[in-house]
């Protein structure tokens, strides 16, 4: 059981981060799960599902930035480098309207999993400089493709100057990771509330979102109110859509009508948590 600092308020125990992913797969890669179901054979690009998810960085993400902007909710867009390359005005837009943009990769074909040492580090230094050349600053927080880093993530993020790692999965409250290279927060990444498992791969409709979401939160009284962290995942390739920006609002729709919630970013959590261990 970790301890909350005092920066987080007293009287909402349950900290609910939204964050969007801005994903992208670099050529000739494709999503490996699409709304299409059957794959592919072995060796065949599928332009239906990189068409599918370029919907992302061309609409998705521009209606979801507008809807953010509409509730007065700021977001972290976890940015694959690939997405930034190709529309370079979309970080700068993201910066400028006062979201957060953290790095999730190069490519979402690209796993840290399956790199040597030397080419993740080249992998985290590309998407870094394309960041920081279209953001305007250099990312802070990191989220893995797949969420699945390797056993040198965490040292080479230390290393490159982030402060937070998100690829956390077995707590309800940061922690710090200590490493060689030094120290970064981890923050936790829950999955319950994520468009990718529930409507992609497990096929529900897009109110089984907001209907999740609103289980935990009326429910979370119920465990004594521990603190804890949930987050609001959508994609901007499938839940920027119509039907899951509607899910997104009804969703932060629930979260404002709970007191016991603080409706926040990984960001903010990230400068508690630090201010914290500096006091």
């Amino acid at each position: 059981m970790h301890t909350v600092p005092d920066g987080w308020p007293s009287d909402r125990p349950l900290a609910v981060s939204v964050a969007v992913m801005l994903e992208g797969w670099a050529a000739p890669d494709a999503p490996g799960i699409g709304p299409m179901g059957n794959p592919l054979k072995p060796g065949v690009t599928d332009l239906q599902a990189r068409s599918w998810a370029d919907y992302g960085a061309k609409v998705g993400a521009w209606r979801l930035l507008d809807l953010l902007d509409q509730e007065g909710v700021r977001a972290v867009f976890y940015t694959s480098g690939v997405v930034a390359e190709l529309y370079p005005e979309l970080p700068a837009a993201i910066a400028q309207r006062g979201h957060v943009v953290a790095a999730h990769g190069w490519s979402q074909g690209t796993l840290p999993a399956y790199l040597s040492e030397d080419a993740e580090a080249a992998d985290i230094d590309r998407c870094v400089n394309v960041l920081r050349q279209t953001a305007g600053t250099h990312p802070t927080g990191w989220l893995s493709p797949r969420c699945t880093p390797s056993a040198h993530t965490s040292r080479l993020l230390a290393k490159a100057g982030f402060r937070w790692h998100a690829d956390i999965f077995d707590s309800d409250l940061p922690y710090p990771l200590t490493t060689e290279a030094g120290s970064l927060l981890g923050v936790p990444f829950t999955m319950e509330v994520n468009d990718m498992p529930l409507y992609v791969r497990y096929g529900n409709e897009p109110d089984a979102f907001t209907h999740t979401l609103e289980s935990i939160v009326k429910g979370w009284p119920r465990l004594g109110s521990p603190f804890g962290c949930l987050d609001i995942t959508v994609h901007a390739h499938v839940f920027g859509r119509p039907y899951g920006a509607l899910a997104l609002l009804d969703s932060l729709a629930v979260v404002r009508r709970h007191d016991h919630c603080w409706l926040t970013d990984h960001a903010r959590l990230t400068e508690v948590f630090s201010v914290s261990a500096n006091s």
